[in-house]
């Protein structure tokens, strides 16, 4: 434990709170927990150096998820979740194990990689996006009529995929579960959002814990004037998004934050190569 994981100076728990709730609201309106959109947040305005800034945002993401996770009981009788098991054991397990060791490995991945690595994957997820709102209508179903043995051994790499990238953003994952449950596997949108927050609540669970451990969630400082105002903020919005929701043209939304999260990802690939040629930042 360092000493400087105990300090933290800045004192705007107003504007975090703000913050938590204009992310949340955006990803409510597009059925995501908007985690990939308030990492750079908190490192650009925030001023937090990357490996915190990911362990903070898992922080977060657990406690949004966690909400999400109670107002989703009522969908659990609905959602067809009997006849994929085996995707959601698969996942699940692969999950929690690549999130463990992968929270341990964050540290060990220097100061001077690690923004580009935060990059690469925000311009993974904008990618992402912008083929979910490109393909919303195609229902391509590559393993669902395969052997559950089958299933669950690819949900299981799966898995592995979507515990990484968790670490190593500190999100829940839910733009990457959600698609492969429904193009890959077979799920119908109620059922895949609902196994994505049962698989995602243990995977970041797992990674808040490591984190725990290893005493990286010590300052008072910070989890009273920044993580508890982002998580407050952050369930308000989550709650305004989810009735925006209605009526938002989704795919058209989608696009745009795609947008801004690539834009984004260019700017902290911009911060680390003047943080590696020794200029000072422009964010």
């Amino acid at each position: 434990m360092i000493a400087s994981e105990r300090f933290y100076s800045i004192r705007r728990p107003l504007a975090a709170a703000c913050a938590g709730a204009a992310v949340a609201i955006l990803g409510g309106m597009i059925g995501l927990g908007g985690a990939e959109f308030r990492l750079p947040i908190l490192i650009a305005f925030f001023a937090l150096y990357p490996h915190r800034a990911i362990r903070i945002n898992l922080l977060i993401s657990l406690v949004a998820l966690g909400f999400s996770a109670v107002s989703r009981l009522s969908f659990l009788q609905a959602a067809n979740l009997a006849d994929h098991i085996a995707e959601i054991i698969g996942m699940l397990a692969g999950g929690v194990v690549a999130a463990w060791f992968g929270a341990s490995a964050l540290s060990r991945i220097p100061k001077t990689h690690i923004m580009g690595v935060i990059a690469a994957l925000l311009l993974g997820t904008a990618a992402m996006l912008s083929l979910e709102a490109s393909i919303s209508d195609v229902t391509a179903t590559a393993l669902a009529h395969e052997s559950a043995a089958w299933r669950g051994i690819a949900a299981t790499v799966a898995g592995l995929l979507v515990g990484i990238i968790s670490s190593l953003l500190g999100v829940a994952g839910g733009e990457f579960i959600i698609p492969i449950l429904m193009f890959v596997f077979g799920m119908d949108i109620r059922t895949a959002g609902t196994a994505s927050v049962l698989i995602s609540l243990p995977v970041v669970l797992t990674g808040v814990t490591r984190h725990w451990l290893t005493g990286h969630y010590r300052s008072q400082t910070m989890l009273l004037f920044l993580v508890l105002p982002m998580c407050i903020g952050s369930l308000i919005g989550a709650t305004v998004g989810g009735y925006l929701a209605i009526w938002a043209p989704t795919d058209a939304l989608r696009l745009v934050l795609a947008i801004i999260l690539a834009v984004s990802s260019l700017k902290l690939w911009s911060k680390r190569a003047d943080a590696t040629a020794g200029r000072p930042p422009d964010m």
